[in-house]
C-alpha cells in the first residue's frame, strides 16, 4: 500500500525532473490546426509525422535530454488544449490528435507564448539554462478567431525582442499572406502531406540547436525534402 504522504506533489514534478536531469533545455512548441479540413489523410499523415518525431527525437541521446516539448491543437470554434505538459523529448509520446471544428490559430499562439513565458520562469527558478523557445504553427487553413491580429503583432513584437522563434508552415490550401504574420521569418508550405518528412527535418534542426554553441543563429537545415518552393 503506498503512502499518501510519500508521493511528491504535482507542482513539485517539475523541480524532481531538473534535478534528475539539468541539462539546458531548448523549448519547442508545435501549433498544430486540426480543423475540420484536416479530416481523412491530412489527419492521418499529421499522427504518422508525429510518431515519426517522437522516435528521431528518443533516438538522439543529446536532443532525448535537451529538447522539451509542448503540443497546442486548435480545433473547435474557439478551442484549444495542450496534449500533455511540457515533457522531455525522451519521455515524449506522440498524441494521436483528431480533426474537426475551425481555426482558432490565434489564441492558439496566444497560449503558445503564454506557456514558453511560465517555463522560462520554471528554468529560472530551478537554475537551467535555455536556448531561444521555438513555436512552430502548422496549418491547412486560416485563422477564424476575430481577434487573431491582435495576437499575431504580439509574437511578431516578441521574435523582434528575440524572446522566441516563430515558423509557420503552410499545407495545401493554406493562406500563407495571413500565416506570415505571425512571423518575421516568410512561411514556409508543406510540399503534399510530407508530415513525417517535416517533423524529421524538425527534429534534426532543434537536435542542431540544442547543441550548439551560445549565440549562434537560428539556421535550418535544408528543406527540401519537404518544401514546396513554388
Amino acid at each position: 500500500m503506498v503512502d499518501e504522504n510519500s508521493k511528491i506533489p504535482e507542482e513539485m514534478i517539475p523541480y524532481v525532473e531538473f534535478a534528475d536531469n539539468a541539462n539546458e533545455r531548448t523549448p519547442c512548441v508545435l501549433v498544430l490546426d486540426c480543423s475540420g479540413s484536416m479530416r481523412g489523410e491530412p489527419i492521418k499523415q499529421l499522427n504518422a509525422g508525429l510518431k515519426a518525431l517522437e522516435n528521431e527525437l528518443k533516438d538522439d541521446i543529446d536532443a532525448s535530454s535537451r529538447v522539451q516539448l509542448l503540443i497546442i491543437k486548435a480545433f473547435g470554434k474557439d478551442e484549444v488544449e495542450t496534449t500533455s505538459d511540457w515533457v522531455d523529448a525522451m519521455n515524449f509520446t506522440a498524441p494521436v490528435m483528431e480533426a474537426g471544428g475551425l481555426t482558432p490559430l490565434g489564441k492558439a499562439m496566444e497560449l503558445a507564448l503564454q506557456k514558453i513565458e511560465e517555463q522560462k520562469c520554471l528554468y529560472d527558478s530551478c537554475g537551467i539554462t535555455s536556448k531561444r523557445p521555438w513555436i512552430f504553427l502548422i496549418s491547412d487553413g486560416e485563422p477564424t478567431d476575430y481577434d487573431w491580429e491582435i495576437v499575431a503583432k504580439k509574437c511578431r513584437d516578441a521574435q523582434n525582442a528575440k524572446k522566441v522563434v516563430i515558423h509557420a508552415v503552410g499545407t495545401q490550401g493554406a493562406n500563407l499572406e495571413k500565416l506570415a504574420k505571425f512571423s518575421t521569418i516568410s512561411p514556409k508550405r508543406l510540399t503534399g502531406l510530407k508530415f513525417t518528412e517535416f517533423f524529421l527535418w524538425l527534429s534534426r534542426s532543434v537536435s542542431c540547436v540544442s547543441k550548439a554553441a551560445p549565440n549562434v543563429p537560428d539556421l535550418l537545415d535544408d528543406t527540401g525534402d519537404w518544401n514546396d518552393e513554388e
